[in-house]
């Protein structure tokens, strides 16, 4: 079987706790000619929204998302689509769910790491979910339950990361 070529385009991946500038930092790379975004939070309400009660349904349609989400990305990667992928890069897994899309795709890449204290990022949850324009409104509680199986990304996960 022949290989495929290397893509031209390039994934951006988007690492950060909750309410940490993630969907931002997207909305400002996807101003790039020939950039789209895919974000998990706007397919997660559309399609599951009246399912999703905690963070084990969370977890549980993140999953199906990823799992159907995936050949579509690779597909727009191989057609030279740049592609800001705004799905946490939160752990391990999903990093090594994220190189998985990588490698199929032959694209190049971009782990956005944003480096954002509890504090700061408690403090936006509540000015957005205060806003109500937000597809989730995390509570505190939620904020803290989630962000014990953060971990930010290692070198040696093989990822071209820009920290900010």
């Amino acid at each position: 079987m022949q290989s495929l070529p290397v893509s031209h385009a390039t994934l951006h991946l988007l690492c950060g706790k909750i309410a940490s500038g993630k969907s931002t930092l997207a909305a400002t790379l996807a101003q790039t000619s020939g950039t789209v975004v895919l974000s998990e939070d706007k397919w997660l309400a559309a399609l599951f929204k009246e399912s999703m009660h905690s963070v084990e349904d969370y977890v549980h349609y993140a999953a199906k998302l990823r799992s159907a989400i995936q050949p579509h990305t690779v597909s727009l990667l191989r057609a030279g689509v740049n592609v800001v992928l705004d799905f946490p890069a939160n752990t391990p897994a999903s990093r090594q769910w994220m190189m998985s899309v990588i490698n199929e795709s032959g694209a190049q890449h971009r782990l956005h790491y944003l480096e954002v204290s509890d504090e700061v990022c408690k403090a936006r949850l509540h000015q957005r979910n205060a806003q109500g324009e937000h597809d989730f409104a995390a509570t505190e509680a939620q904020f803290d339950f989630i962000t014990r199986y953060f971990v930010a990304p290692a070198e040696e996960e093989g990822f071209t990361l820009l920290r900010y």
